[in-house]
């Protein structure tokens, strides 16, 4: 598998972070994020500390807090669904300034806020030091499903296509006069988006075809990949293990 595909969140580095086999990454990053999870939200103490060390993965990673933040704004969608919350939400509310906010509703704003942007920054902090091809090897090395590998390894290599595809059929929408200001021009928009599922699928239907008549019976070959050693998995889980007393402190303190 190429490693150009889908590869634009990749930061070449030669970190720790870099030289970490991917099954300790990503099983790392997973146990941190569950972590977070748990922890209470009235403990705003413990957010502080797992948000500075995601910022001190991301330097040390080479990835600056400019591009971190940046990168950061593909949870928008969920920021403004949680700004939303306070004014929709039922229960006791308070007053802020002129408007009347639910209490429950801050809470549930914050916690969204503060989970969320957590997790997608150690997502993006994965990304950022380990190439597509290495995480599928990783998850291969986790015994992830051979079902969901072979959808991953496909999904890596065609998405350019599919990208430069649909890039072609805007080009010649525009050739042809449309003009995506105006909202009775979606129809084109909707006619081109059912043209490229069909693409798809019958580029799909042929690329199996052509991996049957090559002997393909349902396994993708290994990836490969590097095996981890004690050592490697011993500094993986020490950011879960330490993100855990975070959390078991944090309880202790609720309670």
């Amino acid at each position: 598998m190429s490693s150009g595909h889908g590869d634009r969140l990749f930061v070449p580095g030669s970190s720790f972070l870099h030289r970490l086999p991917p099954q300790c990454k990503i099983a790392s990053m997973v146990l941190f994020v569950f972590a977070v999870v748990a922890t209470p939200r009235e403990q705003f103490w413990g957010y502080g500390i797992f948000a500075a060390v995601v910022v001190a993965l991301a330097s040390a990673s080479g990835l600056s807090i400019p591009v971190l933040a940046r990168r950061l704004t593909i949870e928008l969608p969920f920021v403004a669904f949680a700004f939303l919350l306070p004014f929709v939400a039922g229960g006791p509310r308070r007053d802020i300034g002129p408007v009347s906010a639910s209490i429950d509703g801050l809470w549930g704003a914050w916690n969204i806020l503060a989970k969320g942007t957590i997790g997608v920054g150690a997502t993006l902090v994965l990304t950022a030091t380990t190439s597509v091809p290495d995480l599928i090897r990783g998850l291969e090395r986790l015994r992830l499903p051979s079902a969901l590998i072979a959808m991953l390894t496909f999904m890596v290599r065609y998405a350019d296509v599919i990208t430069s595809e649909m890039q072609r059929m805007r080009i010649a929408r525009l050739s042809r006069g449309h003009d995506p200001r105006w909202l009775w021009q979606v129809k084109a928009v909707a006619h081109s988006a059912g043209t490229l599922f069909v693409r798809s699928y019958e580029r799909g239907e042929r690329v199996f075809l052509a991996m049957q008549s090559r002997g393909y019976d349902g396994q993708m070959p290994s990836a490969g990949g590097v095996a981890a050693s004690t050592r490697h998995w011993m500094i993986a889980l020490a950011l879960p293990a330490a993100a855990t007393m975070v959390v078991a402190v944090s309880w202790l303190a609720r309670s």
